[in-house]
């Protein structure tokens, strides 16, 4: 399997081979401030599954996490946290064609705002 994706403008352009590690929706605060969503759905993989073309720019969110953007449009992009050492989580809305990247649960759910909370 091969996914590509790209920001907004185009400026920064992924290819992940293989099955991704997880899909999954994430709930917490921070997720939240990064993208400006009630909750964010990321598609994990191991960093040498990944190829960019475009730079990628760097924030340090939080201890132990930094957060890719586009520096040309802002489009937000990716996590990389110590507590996932190896790991890219890209975001689905970056993929040129998410469909087959099924979530497969929810995680900070503690966190979700009360019209988002996972049922069960």
């Amino acid at each position: 399997m091969k996914k590509t994706g790209s920001c907004q403008c185009g400026t920064v352009r992924f290819a992940a081979t293989g099955a991704p590690r997880f899909v999954a929706n994430c709930h917490c605060h921070d997720c939240r401030r990064a993208t400006g969503a009630a909750f964010s759905t990321w598609v994990g993989f191991f960093d040498d599954q990944i190829s960019w073309t475009g730079e990628r720019s760097i924030f340090a969110s939080s201890r132990g996490v930094q957060r890719g953007y586009c520096r040309d449009c802002g489009s937000p992009l990716t996590f990389q946290g110590q507590n996932w050492s190896g790991e890219t989580h890209i975001l689905i809305g970056a993929f040129d064609d998410p469909a087959g990247l099924t979530p497969k649960g929810d995680v900070f759910i503690e966190d979700a705002l009360p019209f988002s909370k996972p049922a069960g």
